[in-house]
């Protein structure tokens, strides 16, 4: 899944799906690859989730979110406006 609303200024949230429990973790990267942002990380349940994302800490530009459980990998940018 994507985030929405993209490109956003205040607040976006990112949904997704998880097939299985497990632990998961949600990152928040620059596009020089540092990360500013852990998300969420932790044992998750199987089933549908929603992440509130603040950027409010954040400048304008373009990040990029990974997603990583159950040995795969999710990722998609999104771009922060003020």
């Amino acid at each position: 899944d994507a985030n929405a609303p993209n490109p956003f200024s205040a607040e976006t949230r990112i949904a997704f799906s998880l097939a299985e429990a497990g632990p998961a973790r949600l990152a928040l990267y620059d596009v020089l690859g540092r990360e500013v942002a852990v998300l969420a990380d932790g044992e998750m349940a199987e089933g549908r989730h929603e992440v509130r994302v603040d950027a409010s800490a954040l400048s304008t530009g373009t990040y990029v979110y990974r997603l990583a459980a159950g040995g795969q990998q999710l990722v998609r940018q999104m771009t922060v406006v003020r």
